[in-house]
């Protein structure tokens, strides 16, 4: 088993039995596991973020019509099947934040985006594994605040890799 099977092993099982899982005691019923799309090692990704030299405040709505605070970090660039894309990193009093929408939305994958937290390396550099994006709580459950992709992070491209779209 690879450690990224571990990881989604792990996260099934805290689905389908934790008392704080995202799922209703009837979708735990019937729960079998999460839809993945396989590994994919060209989306696990080192770069350099470009950081904006004045943090911009940004209130991020949500799936409830809330707001959350963030700060808009700095972008970066990378590319996907041979095509660019771009992103912004966004920061918050918890870390990271990379909410993001694929061209998949809404067949494949979440139509409202997966998140991931890019993890801070030396030098500016940040590594971003597509493998590990995961969909809001708010994708299982309505009683879940989610925030909503900005959308400067809605991309053109797919992303093919990390959760796919929940069907129960």
């Amino acid at each position: 088993m690879t450690d990224l099977e571990a990881v989604r092993a792990e996260k099934d099982e805290f689905f389908g039995s934790h008392p704080q899982s995202p799922l209703t005691l009837e979708q735990k019923q019937s729960f079998v596991g999460l839809n993945y799309f396989s590994e994919n090692d060209d989306l696990r990704l080192e770069v350099k973020v470009d950081e904006f030299p004045a943090k911009e405040k940004f209130e991020m709505q949500t799936s409830t019509g809330d707001v959350q605070p963030y700060e808009k970090f700095g972008k970066f660039q990378f590319m996907v099947d041979g095509e660019k894309a771009e992103l912004t990193v966004y920061q918050s009093q918890h870390g990271f934040f990379l909410p993001f929408v694929d061209s998949l939305a809404g067949a494949e994958t979440y139509p409202a985006g997966r998140y991931l937290e890019p993890e801070p390396l030396p030098g500016g550099r940040f590594f971003v594994d597509f493998n590990v994006a995961y969909n809001p709580y708010c994708a299982y459950n309505e009683m879940w605040s989610c925030p909503i992709t900005p959308a400067e992070n809605r991309l053109k491209i797919a992303i093919r890799a990390g959760e796919k779209l929940f069907h129960e």
